[in-house]
């Protein structure tokens, strides 16, 4: 066989090799890591959600960690590496943008939420509405810790607001959070107790009796924060608006979360002495 023949040969393969790789459908990217820092008691609404937002963002992989606020926070502070961080408390974000550790532009609420009156599901209700604090007796009352809880601080406020704190203090029976507190009540060791919303919708050891009118405690947010040490900031901006969409929104309602209407800064909690 001549030369030209088995140049002619070669150029061939060469160009079916070219054409091959050309059309091969490209290796699928790794997918980014979104790392968020949530509190405790946003974990049973979350399962869901995160499941939710990794099937319309298959690019992302999420990776979350529960954990209390506090300890989240003092993390954070000390540069662990976070994309969003959501906590229970306002406070803990505003700690964090006093000390210049968050990034300009990210805070957000995107959820509230109410206070209300609950007590044991297997016991007769010994109120009819929240009201009756103020004329029927009342052996004790769960509330939360105001030195360590966003609900106890919320209570406190409610209370005062009503000028029912110096009436019913001897009753109280302080819970450290709201987990804490609808223990008491399940059990029987307080016939009443007060939460957020939020804490009680999901427990079928107890019911909500009704709910603190709005202008008696500060407003009950639920905020969202990227922190200096975030690194995916493209995915936490993802992750922000998909809390503010419809189908979100529907599934916190599920949960005894109240939409937010507009996107505001937070209104700071009145500073509450136990």
């Amino acid at each position: 066989m001549t030369f030209a023949p088995l140049l002619a040969r070669a150029l061939f393969f060469v160009s079916i090799v070219a054409f091959t790789e050309s059309v091969a459908p490209p290796a699928y990217a790794q997918s980014e890591v979104l790392t968020i820092a949530a509190a405790n008691n946003l974990k049973d609404v979350f399962r869901k959600l995160l499941l939710l937002f990794e099937a319309q963002n298959r690019d992302i992989t999420v990776r979350v960690i529960y954990g209390q606020p506090k300890t989240l926070t003092k993390q954070i502070e000390e540069g662990a590496p976070v994309d969003v961080f959501l906590p229970a408390l306002i406070d803990d974000i505003d700690q964090l943008e006093s000390k210049e550790l968050i990034l300009k532009g990210t805070k957000h609420v995107y959820a509230r939420t109410a206070l209300v009156l609950i007590t044991n599901s297997a016991f007769p209700a010994q109120l009819d509405s929240i009201q009756d604090l103020e004329t029927k007796p009342v052996r004790h009352i769960a509330i939360g810790d105001p030195s360590t809880s966003a609900v106890g601080k919320d209570t406190i406020q409610f209370l005062r607001h009503r000028n029912l704190e110096s009436r019913l203090k001897s009753q109280f029976i302080y819970g450290e959070h709201s987990r804490a507190v609808l223990d008491l009540v399940s059990r029987g060791e307080a016939e009443l107790g007060v939460v957020h919303r939020t804490d009680a919708i999901g427990s079928k050891r107890v019911r909500i009796i009704d709910s603190a009118p709005s202008d008696s405690h500060g407003p009950i947010a639920y905020g969202v924060v990227s922190p200096w040490t975030a690194r995916n900031i493209s995915g936490a901006r993802d992750f922000v608006s998909f809390l503010q969409s419809e189908k979100a929104q529907g599934e916190f309602k599920q949960y005894g979360f109240e939409p937010v209407v507009s996107d505001i800064n937070f209104t700071q909690r009145e500073e509450v002495k136990p």
